[in-house]
């Protein structure tokens, strides 16, 4: 059994191993310089302990000795360390012997023991490749990087002065030829960038804002009549030539006449292009879409000219002013029909609220007029029979009634007259928005329940009810006062504002003035709140 190593060296240069018994006498055991070495690993002897194994770079191996197992880590890790280092270090003066790095005692052999967990996994890893394994790893790489040098060196030390010039020529030919496709192909990707058209309908829109007419007029019918005139000035140029331009002096076989022939054909055809173009910008148009749709057709007759370059064809500038001012007039009209519509929803909906205001004021008329008549028939015979006091308190109640009668007749005849409602609805809405609107019903707690049915998920809660005789004017003021708060800035007739009731209740109080009697901050939204509450 060999005795265990008691000192080991490294240096910036060597691996050194010797044993302290022997040291004056037999000196430094084993030696090795570390740029020349390959591997070192630490590996399980027969007797269960670990040795250091080094591996140099010509395949040969050397045995340092065994070990003590606690030492074997520390061992291992700094001399991985300090060969690797030793590998890129230029060569410097051999140093004097370093102290010992790990003295101990000189160790008597021991019995045989289990190697620690460390020796077995270097053992059962005994082929891994530390640091030193890339060494070749990076000497094939400069081995193949040289073989390719050589073959350059080799094909142009062959050739001849004027057969290096060639090739230099030839180098830069192919450079120049390459610089000319790429500025080439920049400049296809610059015309097609260029023809590309934004039509985000979104961010149009949201540009666009409320819309604003080309060509003003009153009516769907006034637009309609217009288009008719513009599509006749489109058929006449289309049916004179005056449509699309061409060279007149164009020859086909020496012939101008097939010259001519030639270049109407192709001038019907790409007329065709054109107004296919126009036409579909024309079925597909959106208000909020027509300066895309204007760039579109541009960009149209911008590559007509360009492919019909060589026989001078070109769209009229005055067709194409044509064609534009019929997109523009489209979206006019379709803006204005759009209008339209939207202020016949507007009326038909005011006629069925005025007209069960109406019923409402009938029916309250008729039960009334049918009170009137129980009162009058009880004061004859009260009357008749002598009784002065029971007649006094029918008369009374007869005056009521009258009173009565004569306001609902009042309020059937003002239409301006009713009630102004503030509402909210937090759990479809939130807590900052709020709907202000006036209603002529006898009863407005109606209206205020026909707008939460199921078309919100929870009923409204009503934050003030005033009654003035120019309802219609306080609804004016109070839309006037939050204007910049309204939701819907396009559609007026949408009387929704990002508000508060607080704060609709401050300017209530400045322009309803005595007629605001009762007003909730707080919204009850009772079945809002057992949702929540139901739900965590």
């Amino acid at each position: 059994m060999r005795p265990l190593l008691s000192h080991l060296a490294i240096t910036d240069r060597r691996i050194l191993a010797f044993a302290t018994a022997d040291i004056d006498r037999a000196g430094v055991r084993h030696q090795a310089a570390l740029g020349e070495i390959s591997n070192v690993d630490i590996r399980s002897s027969f007797a269960r302990r670990g040795y250091l194994a080094i591996t140099f770079l010509n395949g040969t191996e050397l045995d340092f000795g065994d070990l003590q197992e606690n030492d074997a880590p520390v061992v291992l890790q700094n001399a991985d360390r300090l060969a690797s280092r030793g590998h890129s270090a230029s060569p410097q003066p051999e140093p004097a012997p370093p102290a010992p790095l790990v003295p101990q005692p000189e160790p008597t052999p021991p019995a045989p023991q289990p190697v620690s967990a460390h020796l077995s996994q270097s053992h059962a890893t005994a082929d891994r490749r530390p640091v030193f394994g890339g060494k070749k790893h990076r000497i094939d790489e400069l081995e193949a990087e040289n073989a390719h040098l050589q073959e350059w060196v080799t094909r142009l030390g062959g050739l001849e002065p004027r057969q290096l010039t060639e090739e230099i020529e030839s180098l830069r030919a192919d450079a120049a030829a390459l610089r000319d496709e790429l500025s080439k192909k920049r400049r296809e990707l610059d015309e097609i960038s260029s023809g590309i058209v934004e039509t985000q309908d979104l961010a149009l829109l949201q540009e666009a804002g409320i819309y604003e007419y080309q060509h003003p007029l009153a009516d769907t019918v006034a637009y309609k009549a217009k288009l008719a005139s513009i599509k006749d000035k489109i058929k006449s140029m289309a049916r004179s030539g005056k449509a699309v331009v061409g060279a007149t002096n164009w020859t086909v076989n020496g012939s101008i006449a097939q010259g001519n022939k030639m270049v109407r054909d192709f001038s019907k055809l790409m007329l065709r292009a054109y107004n296919a173009e126009a036409d579909n910008l024309v079925r597909t148009m959106r208000p909020y879409k027509l300066d895309s749709a204007i760039e579109r057709l541009d960009k149209t007759a911008q590559a007509i000219e360009r492919l019909g370059k060589t026989m001078d064809i070109r769209v009229s500038t005055e067709y194409r002013r044509i064609r534009v001012q019929e997109l523009k007039l489209t979206a006019d009209y379709l803006a204005k029909t759009e209008e339209e519509k939207e202020r016949v929803r507007a009326e038909r909906e005011r006629q069925r609220e005025d007209e069960k205001a109406r019923k409402e004021f009938e029916r309250e008329k008729a039960r009334l007029l049918k009170e009137r008549a129980h009162v009058e028939s009880a004061l004859g015979r009260l009357e008749s029979n002598g009784d002065h006091e029971g007649a006094a308190q029918l008369r009374d109640k007869l005056t009521e009634v009258d009173s009565a009668i004569t306001d609902v007749e009042g309020r059937a005849a003002n239409t301006r007259a009713g009630y102004v409602y503030v509402i909210s609805n937090i759990g479809a809405f939130g807590e900052r928005m709020v709907k202000i609107g006036m209603t002529r019903r006898l009863e407005p707690m109606d209206r205020v329940r026909e707008l939460g049915d199921a078309s919100v998920p929870f009923r409204f809660d009503v934050h003030a009810l005033i009654f003035s005789d120019d309802a219609v004017g306080l609804e004016a003021k109070l839309h006037q006062a939050f204007a910049e708060q309204r939701v819907n800035q396009v559609n007026l007739r949408r009387e929704f504002f990002y508000a508060t009731p607080p704060e609709v209740r401050e300017t209530l109080e400045r322009l309803a003035g005595n007629h605001l009697l009762e007003y909730t901050e707080t919204p009850e939204a009772l079945e809002w709140r057992a949702s929540r509450s139901s739900g965590n």
